[in-house]
């Protein structure tokens, strides 16, 4: 294995590995060698996915997790372990969800639960549950899914962005803990992929219509964003923006943090206004 490619024959597990963004790193690591556990709560979904991982020429296999209980995170991890005959090397927490369109104190405190039960619950349990094995074994890397909404903070979407918010936050909390380690962390934090996150969450009409035109309209595919961030990981790279108006978003933001918010609060009136 060449120096420091750990995405190279990796042990690799990734959460929502169903479709997606998830299906895009599994696949992308069976073609650099790997083993692939492919998790998701819709077990048929990561069959085929390790269907796919297979006709790559590399292996795989499909198990049911959901996230956002412990307890089956801790048994993904002795379930993966045996059948790696060994720790991982590779853990990617991607599983996510989307729920938007109402402001806060109108957004229901269920929708709030299912997604920060999926996107930030679901990251700390992967977190918490591999990093002692990486750490022990003294090589490895976690990559979390988060979301240009981890800095941009746009209105209506008040539980995704708090939810990806933190996992921006603990994977730099862990980068500092891991640091000269061998443990690599990186954050993914793209705007539109070409994923089924729209279609499948719990989005209003309005706000889901605008944001699946958007997706259509500038969303990239995921095959490159995995790519991208598989080989950020290798170079413990810790924030991957994939996109140009990522990146500008993340230098507004930071050069002029109150004229971003005054400015996303324009467009917001301006877009209720419309509706």
């Amino acid at each position: 294995m060449a120096r420091n490619k750990i995405t190279r024959d990796a042990a690799a597990i990734v959460t929502g590995a169903g479709s997606g963004i998830g299906r895009a790193f599994a696949l992308e690591l069976a073609r650099r060698g790997g083993r692939v556990v492919c998790a998701d709560i819709n077990l048929a979904a990561a069959r085929e996915t390790v269907k796919r991982v297979e006709e790559l020429g590399a292996t795989g296999t499909a198990l049911r997790c959901d996230v956002s209980k412990i307890e089956e995170v801790e048994a993904l991890a002795a379930k993966a372990e045996a059948w790696f005959q060994g720790p991982p090397t590779v853990v990617i927490n991607n599983a996510g969800v989307g729920a938007g369109g109402k402001p806060v104190g109108v957004t229901s405190m269920d929708d709030w639960n299912w997604v920060l039960g999926v996107n930030l619950w679901g990251v700390i349990h992967g977190c918490h549950v591999f990093a002692p094995a990486l750490r022990a074994a003294g090589r490895g890397g976690i990559i979390n899914v988060g979301s240009t909404a981890s800095f941009a903070a746009a209105p209506m979407m008040g539980p995704y962005n708090v939810s990806k918010a933190a996992v921006l936050a603990l994977s730099e909390t862990m980068a500092a803990e891991l640091q000269g380690s061998g443990i690599h962390i990186t954050a993914l934090c793209p705007t539109f992929v070409k994923t089924n996150i729209v279609k499948d969450g719990r989005i209003d009409a309005g706000t889901s219509g605008f944001a699946e035109k958007v997706m259509r309209w500038t969303g990239i595919e995921a095959d490159g964003v995995a790519r991208q961030t598989l080989d950020a990981l290798d170079r413990n790279q810790l924030y991957v923006l994939p996109q140009l108006e990522a990146r500008a978003i993340w230098r507004m933001k930071r050069l002029a943090p109150s004229l971003y918010a005054r400015g996303a609060g324009v467009l917001n009136r301006l877009m209720t206004a419309k509706a």
